[in-house]
């Protein structure tokens, strides 16, 4: 296994186009990961990912500790034996879940005590058992253990976070056991400019190979906060790296992160709101469930080169998700995960011919960023 290196080929403004080199192939950014978080793309299989050109596909360190096991999968041959996908994959810290289960006062300098989800079980997680548990997991690409503080908290709480943070990035790397596989950093600091300055500086001074901004997509963090947080972070990451927005998957959110110099983004939401019989579409999102669909026998999206789109009609499509069959969720993943790997395909096109702007303020123009409802 060789570590992945990252190679920038051109800037159109702060938007940039590059190049991922793995050991399955080399792969474009701006990318959008699904996320498999135990092991699976929910109700997709990993051959129908590849058929959207999926690339890189993540998975939680958090579910996977708890079940199957660490262990189990290094047994296995990895997570991608495991789980039959044939190409890069990436593993969160663990941090995010371990942070909504923990209260406040569990959280010490050596780590944190939560309760598990599963049956209460008392569980402890530190940066060294993170970067443990990644390690046997064996993705490409693995997470620094941070904390990630709600968008709610004050000034100090971020700051001494932030502090923590990168004490605890610092023990995470000096235990990073395979150098084959690449270890990034996480910057926080919320929405104030000055700690996303010095999170971002002093993580880079611990020499990762990639960079993630993390704290970006909270419960009760508004846009403003958000796109705020990414300017004040990526001036400060070296061009030569990747840099990873954690957790953001809404197809406008996508284009503000790229112009703001984001390379790669994850999200749960195209399978999320798939269950809930929601699809993306140029025009903004849609919810099929609504009664104009019932006798709606056109695609969900005309032109969309979709397993869904070429085969199926909204009246069929929402016959199932009212009869709450399976395959309708499935088929409105497959275009939903589809609908934002081809966004970020044209986002590549747009700035290789140095016009991602015109295609970002068109994309923004046509869609309306609401349900249909």
């Amino acid at each position: 296994m060789t570590k992945i290196k990252y190679k920038l080929l051109k800037e159109d403004g702060g938007a940039r186009y590059g190049e991922v080199e793995t050991k399955y192939g080399t792969y474009e950014t701006p990318m959008f990961m699904p996320v498999g978080t135990r092991a699976t793309v929910k109700t997709l299989s990993p051959e129908e990912l590849k058929k959207m050109n999926c690339s890189v596909v993540l998975a939680n360190t958090y579910h996977l500790w708890l079940r199957p096991g660490e262990d189990l999968i290094k047994k296995a041959g990895g997570l991608q034996k495991f789980m039959n996908y044939n190409g890069p994959m990436l593993t969160d810290s663990g941090g995010y879940q371990v942070f909504s289960l923990a209260k406040p006062k569990d959280i010490s300098e050596e780590g944190v005590k939560f309760k598990s989800h599963i049956d209460g079980a008392n569980l402890f997680l530190t940066p060294e058992k993170s970067i443990e548990i990644q390690n046997k997991l064996g993705a490409d690409i693995i997470m620094s253990f941070d904390e990630c503080p709600p968008a709610s908290a004050e000034y100090d709480y971020i700051k001494n976070s932030i502090e923590r943070t990168l004490r605890w990035a610092k023990r995470g790397k000096n235990v990073h056991k395979n150098k084959d596989q690449a270890l990034f950093g996480i910057v926080q600091g919320g929405p104030y400019e000055d700690l996303r300055k010095f999170s971002a500086t002093e993580t880079v001074k611990l020499d990762f190979d990639g960079y993630s901004i993390g704290g970006v997509a909270n419960d009760g963090e508004s846009k403003e906060d958000m796109y705020k947080a990414i300017d004040y972070s990526t001036p400060y990451l070296p061009k030569d790296k990747l840099r990873y927005l954690m957790g953001v998957g809404e197809p406008i959110d996508i284009l503000e992160g790229v112009e703001r110099g984001v390379d790669i983004f994850d999200c749960v939401l195209p399978t999320r709101i798939a269950r809930h019989g929601n699809a993306f579409t140029r025009k903004g999102r849609i919810n099929i469930k609504n009664l104009k669909y019932k006798e709606d026998f056109s695609p969900i999206e005309e032109n969309c080169d979709c397993y869904a789109c070429k085969n199926y009609t909204k009246a069929y499509i929402r016959h199932l998700i009212s009869v709450n069959e399976t395959f309708g969720q499935r088929l409105l993943s497959i275009h939903n995960i589809r609908f934002l790997i081809k966004l970020t395909e044209e986002i590549r096109e747009s700035i290789k011919n140095e016009k991602f702007l015109e295609y970002k303020n068109k994309f923004i123009k046509e869609y309306n960023n609401g349900d249909d409802d």
